[in-house]
C-alpha cells in the first residue's frame, strides 16, 4: 500500500510539473535558429521541421512549431478550398528554397546540408 501511494505521489508530481517543462511556441520560435544552425533541425518537403540530430530541446521545438504550422496550413486550406497536403507541399517547397546554405534539408528521404 505504501508503495502504491509513493508511486501515485510521484506520478502526480510529474503531471503537475509537465507544463513547466514544455516549451511555449514563442520559446520554440526563439530557439529555432540556433537548433537549425547546430544541425539539430531541418526543413522537410512536407512543410514541417524534422529532427536531424536529437539533442537539447530539438524534438520539443519541432513539435511546437509543427503544431502551429499544421494549424496555419489547415486554415489556409480551408480558406482557399484546397487540400491540406497541397498547402503542406507548397510550404515545404518554399521552406527548402529559403533554407540558407549550411543548414539541413531533406531530399528524397535523406538529410543533407544545403
Amino acid at each position: 500500500m505504501r508503495m502504491k501511494m509513493r508511486t501515485l505521489g510521484l506520478l502526480l508530481a510529474l503531471l503537475a510539473s509537465a507544463p513547466v517543462l514544455a516549451l511555449s511556441l514563442n520559446e520554440a520560435m526563439s530557439a529555432l535558429p540556433a537548433a537549425k544552425s547546430a544541425g539539430q533541425l531541418g526543413e522537410q518537403p512536407d512543410g514541417y521541421l524534422g529532427v536531424v540530430s536529437a539533442g537539447g530541446n530539438a524534438a520539443a521545438i519541432a513539435r511546437q512549431i509543427n503544431d502551429a504550422r499544421r494549424q496555419e496550413y489547415q486554415r489556409l486550406a480551408t480558406e482557399n478550398n484546397i487540400q491540406l497536403r497541397d498547402v503542406e507541399s507548397m510550404a515545404g517547397k518554399k521552406a527548402l528554397e529559403r533554407t540558407p546554405s549550411g543548414q539541413y534539408i531533406m531530399l528524397n528521404g535523406v538529410w543533407m546540408k544545403k
